[in-house]
């Protein structure tokens, strides 16, 4: 790999596909007004859908991509992935109808999974130790710019061409990754080291995780948190456009809330050893539930727009650091004792908590009524259910013979 691709250049590559999700998600959010006047008059609360169909479609995709790319390699995979994406994103470019842009989403999603998923697969096949996980922070702290630009990028592409455009510039997107690969980087994973796909061992790997009582609350933890945070990318647009006139400058507040949340990772690597990884999620969703019930008690007062508007932005923040937070941590708890089955593991649990807050997401943003009210009481209740989770994983930990 190295006498063709410089480090450097195999960093910005992953990056690129780790992006991809991010990317496809967070640039439709400026569009969603315009999809829903055009596509879903009556009810423009629908558009909402288009961010949880792709999350779905993802979700489902991870279960897959990370076992089939063990079984025929690496590079195939993300052909197919690409390819699916590319044509979903063309079918939704041409869609006249809501649910035919939903299922080409649906479809997008499962396509995407293919490059985010087996990126990881791909570092772990050329890299180890320490030099791995250099690797990895590095794409990561690239990929977390993304969040921050693509609202902007989406909004841009509207002003220019429409917000079918944007199924555009995904096929731009996915097109440039999977022709940069195929120039550049070899296939990483020998045929001597490829595993059968066998949908017995997935379903295997399902039940043990399952019947450990830790992978299983951490997964229910996951998936809460994944709930929430998606709940609030479907409704942080309709917020700031039907409640605070704001459509217009969200690209730009939404950018910024993301770079300061993105800095949450760095905090939970400077205190995750001193702390555990347990403690400082409970201590994170407690934290959550107190600011969220702070917000719901004062957004019943009569305030100025501005200091609404304010404590909003500031409540979203909070929201996004807390995902930040908790995320990787959760990942890191209910994979710490599946080391035998690591690989299978992570695309499971991966797929099992992302379809499972896409459920929960979905319905809870059609419930937007034109206040912040539904937002915040769904945050709320997944906060508690998720910290009372976490004090049961204490409590069931502390039983456990040292």
């Amino acid at each position: 790999m190295t006498n063709r691709m410089s480090r450097g250049e195999f960093i910005a590559l992953v990056a690129m596909m780790f992006a991809t999700i991010a990317f496809s998600i967070d640039s439709m959010l400026p569009a969603l007004p315009e999809i829903g006047k055009e596509l879903s008059p009556n009810d423009m609360n629908k558009a909402q859908l288009i961010l949880t169909s792709f999350v779905l479609g993802m979700g489902i995709g991870t279960f897959f991509t990370g076992p089939i790319s063990d079984a025929v390699g690496r590079k195939p995979v993300i052909y197919g992935g690409v390819a699916l994406y590319i044509l979903a994103s063309a079918v939704a470019w041409a869609s006249s109808s809501l649910e035919l842009v939903l299922a080409a989403r649906v479809v997008q999603g499962l396509g995407a999974a293919g490059p985010r998923v087996v990126a990881m697969a791909i570092i772990r096949d050329l890299y180890a130790g320490r030099e791995m996980a250099r690797i990895i922070s590095i794409a990561m702290m690239i990929f977390t710019l993304v969040p921050a630009a693509a609202p902007l990028l989406g909004a841009g592409v509207i002003a220019l061409v429409g917000w079918r455009g944007i199924f555009v510039s995904f096929m731009l997107f996915a097109s440039i990754i999977v022709v940069w690969m195929a120039t550049r980087l070899p296939e990483s994973l020998a045929p001597e080291n490829r595993r059968p796909f066998r949908l017995p061992l997935m379903i295997a790997a399902v039940k043990e995780m399952m019947t450990h009582p830790t992978v299983r609350l951490s997964i229910l933890v996951q998936t809460l948190c994944m709930g929430l945070l998606f709940t609030m990318l479907t409704m942080v647009q309709p917020v700031f456009d039907v409640i605070h006139d704001r459509a217009e400058s969200f690209p730009f507040w939404f950018g910024f809330v993301a770079l300061i949340s993105g800095s949450a990772s760095l905090l939970n690597a400077a205190l995750v050893v001193r702390l555990g990884m347990r403690r400082i999620v409970t201590w994170a969703l407690g934290a959550q539930i107190i600011i969220t019930a702070c917000v719901i008690v004062l957004n019943a007062m009569p305030l100025s727009e501005d200091a609404s508007f304010a404590l909003f932005v500031t409540w979203q923040t909070t929201v996004f650091f807390m995902a930040g937070v908790t995320m990787g941590n959760l990942n890191a708890i209910a994979m710490e004792p599946m080391g035998h089955i690591a690989g299978m593991a992570a695309s499971v649990i991966g797929s099992i908590a992302t379809v499972l807050a896409a459920a929960i997401a979905a319905p809870v943003g059609l419930l937007f009524d034109g206040s912040i009210t539904p937002l915040t009481t769904g945050v709320l209740i997944m906060c508690i259910l998720g910290f009372g989770l976490m004090l049961h994983m204490g409590r069931i930990e502390n039983r456990l013979p040292a």
